[in-house]
């Protein structure tokens, strides 16, 4: 069951992901399913893909969805403890990690449930997203994801499509949920 939620949502998050991109205004730099270079070296020998003893654009242009779905369970999915939390929620807070860090996502969900935040997912902290409503977590996640989005100095560049993917994201959550569907407007 756990193996089949994490498919269900990593196949959502890779819709968004997509191919190679390598825009100039992105902090990560050069990207492939969601890998970006700056991530990439973080992990070491795991993604020197061309066996050059480097990490570099090379690298990132041989990463494939089915590498990029190991490095989401190994520490995006891990991180968030996605196989402990609510159907929809998962998938909120997994796509969060995936595309803001681990750490921001999991602050984001301990100040939706109004826990200490200390970007520690701790026994509390699960406690409390269990005892909560899914439909109304998916929903406060994503209004604080949004926040969050709309601070960055690159919302210009990239919002339109972080919104999008943001409010697909969402809809998909609440569909797991068992909720209908809504939209966070930009």
């Amino acid at each position: 069951m756990a193996d089949e939620r994490f498919q269900k949502c990593v196949a959502e998050v890779l819709k968004h992901e997509g191919g190679y991109v390598d825009h100039p205004s992105d902090p990560g730099g050069a990207t492939n399913h969601g890998i970006s270079l700056r991530y990439a070296r973080t992990r070491g020998s795991m993604f020197d893909l061309d066996g050059d003893g480097d990490v570099d654009k090379a690298d990132i242009l041989l990463v494939t969805p089915e590498k990029a779905a190991v490095a989401y369970r190994d520490w995006f999915w891990r991180d968030v403890r996605g196989d402990d939390l609510p159907a929809g929620v998962d998938l909120t807070v997994f796509d969060f990690a995936v595309n803001s860090g681990s750490g921001r996502a999991i602050k984001m969900l301990q100040q939706a449930v109004d826990v200490e935040v200390d970007g520690v997912f701790g026994p509390k902290t699960l406690a409390v997203v269990k005892a909560a409503d899914p439909k109304t977590l998916v929903n406060k996640v994503t209004e604080l994801r949004f926040a969050f989005l709309r601070s960055l100095s690159t919302w210009e560049t990239f919002g339109r499509g972080w919104s999008t993917r943001v409010n697909s994201v969402q809809n998909v959550a609440l569909s797991m949920v068992g909720s209908p569907q809504t939209t966070i407007k930009e």
